[in-house]
Formats: structure tokens, C-alpha cells, sequence
């Protein structure tokens, strides 16, 4: 997109969790598009941050080590940048029902202290927030809108919703040019491949590639909306290179309905190995399910101007790709 190019040349991004996997496929495009990018990854060992992911960039990014919560460290990087996306998070659901206030520091009040000091310290920056399908809670009508109700179940969601409406009251309040893009589930190459909290899709495609089994809950049939990663990168840039996006909020999925047991089926038949189990629902599921959700993207295609163009069985066939030969690095 010659646009991008001309919007990110010589820009300075900083990226907050730029080691994970949207922020590292951020970093890789912004360094094409010539960007000046800085990027702060806590290295927490239980999410999704790994050095491995700046393969073939490393000399043209800066990477300070810590932690969104310590206000000094946050002091020195956020001046100067022209463009702040913060991606660094608590990033399974079902720890913050475990440890809230781990998910309330990082997730809300981490969010809060970088607006706080936007405000003072960088009022002009355009800042970036990765809100969540989570937010909406059970589902009352698909393909979901921006205007769905927000009823969240669980504490994950609930923290993501309040810094959303900190982005929107520094907005209003402070001029700030804040924009919530409420992903869907993104997957593909660069994700930790440890335990299944980071993304299902990925999950997947490691039992596959170990030929053990997959289980599905119930009958499969729910349904849910997969994006593949460099087209949520994609609608990071463009929301990030528009002043109109400024103070709003929208929904970004890929906008196509996938039954779980058809993603699975998908996974088993690109990897050429692993096999499906159906399971009953653990007990414990049913107060954090959701129903079924697939993204309207409408709003998205009028913002940006532009839809997702990875299909499910391409992103998974890319994602294969990449594990195939990085799996040492992904793994353990």
C-alpha cells in the first residue's frame, strides 16, 4: 500500500508489547515502511513476548525491556513518538478470572497511566488500543455491530471495556487521538506455542503438527470469526496513518463465520495429521461462553476503506508454514 508508505516513512511508532505476536508483525511492517520504531515488551515468561520474533529486523528496531506499569520507564519512552499502539496486556481470559487485579493492573489501569501521560508529556501522539470481542459478552445478534450491548462475563472483558472508555473520555475530555480496534481472534505466525491461553487457531496447529488429539467441546457448531494476524496488522496501520479515526471505535474481525469443528477439520487436513475427539462442555465454560460471534465490518471498511484478505485455510496453511521451520523457538 503505497499510502502506508507515505504515512510511516521516517514516523516514530512506539509499540508497548511489540514482542508478541501483533506487535512483532507490526514491528516487521513498520520497519518496511521505514519507520522509526521502539519497541517495550515486559518478557513476561507466561505470555506471548520472544526475541525470536524480530528475525531479520533486529537492527532496525530499539528495545528497552519492561514493564508498562513502571511510570519512570513509560516517562522516558512515550515523548517524542508520533504514533503509540499499546499492545502489551494479560493475555488469557480465563487467568483473570484467577487473578483479577493482575488483569485489572495490566489490562485497565496500564492503559490509564499511558494516557495520563500522553496527555502531559505527548499530547499531538495518535495512541492505539486493542479492545476485545470479550467485551460484548453473550451475544444477542450476529454479525455484531459497534452499538452490540456490553455485558462482559468475565474480568478480562471488563478491564478491556474500561480502557476503552478512558481512550474515549481522554478523547472527549483532553483532545487526545485515541482509536479502540475490538479484535476478534486473531492467529497466525509468531504466537507462543506453550499452552493453548494464546490463541486456539495456533493450538491447533501444534497438536496437529504433533499428531495428538483435538478436542472439541459440545458438537462444534459454534461459530466464531478468525483473523489472521498481518491483516490486523493491517488495520492498525491504516487506523494509525487517518486523523478521522481519531476518538472512534470499531470492530475488526475477518467478518466470515467458521464453526469451531470446521476450523479444526481445516487445521487436521492442511497439517496432514492430528484427529478430532468431540467432549462434553466442562462445567466451568458455561458461565464464560459467549454464543456465537462473527464480526460486522462494516464500520471497519467505511473507516479504513479496506476489508481482511487472508481466508482461514490460507492463514492456516502461512501459520504452518512459518512453525515448520521456527517450531524451536515457539515451543518450549
Amino acid at each position: 500500500m503505497d499510502n502506508l508508505a507515505a504515512a510511516y516513512r521516517e514516523r516514530r511508532v512506539l509499540l508497548l508489547g511489540g514482542l508478541g505476536l501483533i506487535g512483532s508483525t507490526l514491528a516487521h511492517r513498520l520497519v518496511a515502511l521505514g519507520a522509526r520504531v521502539t519497541i517495550v515488551d515486559a518478557l513476561f515468561p507466561q505470555f506471548g513476548g520472544n526475541r525470536k520474533n524480530l528475525e531479520g529486523i533486529e537492527d532496525g528496531v530499539t528495545v528497552h525491556v519492561g514493564d508498562i506499569r513502571n511510570e519512570a520507564l513509560m516517562r522516558s519512552v512515550v515523548p517524542g513518538h508520533d504514533c503509540i499502539i499499546n499492545l502489551a496486556a494479560q493475555v488469557s481470559y480465563t487467568d483473570s478470572v484467577s487473578d483479577p487485579f493482575l488483569d485489572l493492573d495490566i489490562n485497565c489501569r496500564g492503559m490509564l497511566v499511558l494516557l495520563e501521560l500522553c496527555r502531559v508529556l505527548n499530547p499531538e501522539a495518535k495512541v492505539l488500543f486493542p479492545g476485545s470481542r470479550l467485551q460484548f459478552g453473550r451475544i444477542e445478534r450476529i454479525p455484531v455491530a459497534e452499538d452490540h450491548p456490553q455485558v462482559p462475563l468475565m474480568p478480562y472483558g471488563i478491564h478491556k471495556m474500561a480502557a476503552e472508555k478512558y481512550c474515549q473520555m481522554y478523547h472527549r475530555i483532553h483532545g487526545l487521538r485515541t482509536t479502540t480496534l475490538r479484535l476478534a481472534n486473531p492467529y497466525g505466525p509468531r504466537q507462543q506455542m506453550k499452552h493453548s491461553k494464546y490463541g486456539i487457531v495456533n493450538w491447533f496447529i501444534r497438536l496437529a503438527m504433533e499428531g495428538r488429539t483435538i478436542k472439541i467441546f459440545g458438537d462444534g457448531a459454534q461459530v466464531r470469526d478468525y483473523i489472521y494476524v498481518d491483516d490486523v496488522a493491517t488495520t492498525f496501520l491504516l487506523a494509525g496513518s487517518r486523523d478521522e479515526t481519531a476518538g472512534e471505535v470499531f470492530n475488526v474481525g475477518s467478518g466470515t463465520p467458521t464453526s469451531f469443528r470446521e476450523m479444526a477439520r481445516k487445521v487436521v487436513r492442511i497439517v496432514g495429521k492430528g484427529r478430532l475427539e468431540f467432549v462434553p462442555w466442562p462445567l466451568d465454560y458455561t458461565n464464560i461462553e459467549t454464543g456465537d460471534y462473527v464480526t460486522d465490518i462494516t464500520r471497519m471498511k467505511q473507516l479504513l476503506e479496506w476489508a481482511p484478505q487472508t481466508s482461514l485455510a490460507d492463514g492456516i496453511r502461512l501459520t504452518y508454514g512459518y512453525y515448520e521451520q521456527r517450531r524451536s523457538a515457539y515451543w518450549e
